[in-house]
């Protein structure tokens, strides 16, 4: 194994170049609806991933942005390590327009920096100090990267568990909580859409024969933000609601759309089973409810852990103290762990900003992380 300042020297020589195939990455913009962005992107890592060495596969998808895969071969026969990441970003097409990537103060900003172009980076990286010899992975190593990831991974998600079933453990290149700490548990997600159906009338002259849908709705709503729970780590949250047409009308038709989070897959059930049981008080109306678990709980096991303490160990055989905390988001991490695969999250560079017009990561954290990385990845025998 390298002496231990090899890998932060190896890195930190190459910053400046890392810096210019961040610029040009993140000016590749990649918005999940935008499939041509998304695709570009995919095209462009697969030859850089080449170019390092890598073998890739971009899978074509009909509706959303292809994905890709690229696998390094260390010639070990031992189940691979799944570096995991995605392609796509909140940032609709024109956002570099307006927010330019741009160095200042020691931080690169730029839409999508955060979330998480600065995380692939690491991955070409890694790959590059393979091709290099600066770093051995005592596993194969398999990098894959959704399109779909901020939307839901529907797209992805047959994909990732297929890949994710033949890894030992998946490390997650998601932004880490704040100072760099791992993120070793995050909470389920889920939405539910709540369609109520009344009777229209006349809001003047036929009040008392209208139901009123969106009056409906309300109580529904009540009721199901008062399962929020603090101390359980339950929240319910309405976060649209559209209904009516005129203020004269008594409505017939009103929704709403109300995201829930829950520490683990049995609050998820207790919360499904009571939403679900929620009704109207007038019975001239009638209420439709979908929807459900997106993502479940990244929780906090041991599989999780010990995964954590080898990470720590690589940290700190490199000089830095790695954190780990909860998060309150969901990632394509949270599949992977749900499988009872190792899963460790947050394992991008330092930053802030996810989705924010600050956006931005650390750019000393560049070399340091992927050294670290290469590090972890040379220990997970």
């Amino acid at each position: 194994m390298n002496a231990p300042p090899t890998l932060p020297r190896y890195f930190q020589a190459r910053l400046p170049q890392a810096l210019e195939l961040l610029k040009h990455m993140v000016e590749l913009e990649s918005h999940s609806l935008d499939k041509s962005g998304v695709d570009a992107f995919a095209a462009f890592l697969a030859r850089e991933f080449e170019q390092r060495g890598a073998k890739t596969t971009i899978l074509q998808q009909p509706v959303r942005g292809n994905q890709l895969k690229a696998f390094w071969d260390s010639g070990r026969a031992a189940k691979p390590v799944l570096m995991l990441g995605h392609l796509d970003t909140v940032w609709p097409p024109g956002s570099t327009q307006i927010r330019p990537f741009r160095i200042e103060d020691g931080r690169a900003y730029g839409p999508g920096v955060f979330d998480m172009k600065a995380g692939i980076l690491l991955c070409l990286l890694i790959c590059g100090a393979f091709r290099d010899a600066a770093a051995v992975p005592a596993r194969n190593v398999v990098f894959l990267f959704t399109s779909d990831e901020e939307i839901g991974t529907e797209a992805g998600l047959e994909l990732l568990r297929m890949t994710a079933g033949e890894c030992h453990a998946v490390l997650c290149l998601e932004p880490p909580l704040p100072g760099g700490a791992a993120k070793t548990f995050r909470k389920g997600v889920g939405t539910f859409t709540v369609k109520v159906r009344g009777r229209a009338a006349h809001a003047g002259v036929d009040h008392a024969k209208g139901a009123n849908a969106i009056q409906e709705l309300c109580r529904i709503v009540l009721q199901a933000q008062s399962m929020t729970d603090y101390e359980r780590g339950i929240t319910i949250n309405a976060g649209t609601i559209r209904g009516g047409t005129a203020s004269n009308v008594v409505p017939d038709e009103a929704e709403a759309e109300i995201d829930f989070r829950v520490p683990s897959l049995a609050d998820s059930a207790w919360v499904e089973d009571r939403i679900r049981r929620l009704g109207p008080l007038d019975p001239r109306c009638t209420v439709e409810i979908t929807g459900g678990l997106n993502r479940p709980p990244l929780e906090r096991s041991d599989a999780v852990l010990r995964l954590y303490g080898k990470a720590r160990s690589a940290a700190l055989a490199l000089g830095i103290d790695l954190g780990e905390g909860p998060s309150g988001g969901g990632s394509d991490g949270s599949f992977t762990a749900a499988m009872g695969i190792p899963t460790l999250d947050g394992l991008g560079c330092s930053g802030d900003g996810a989705h924010a017009g600050n956006e931005h990561v650390e750019v000393a954290d560049v070399p340091r992380r992927a050294a670290f990385l290469c590090r972890l990845l040379q220990d997970l025998e």
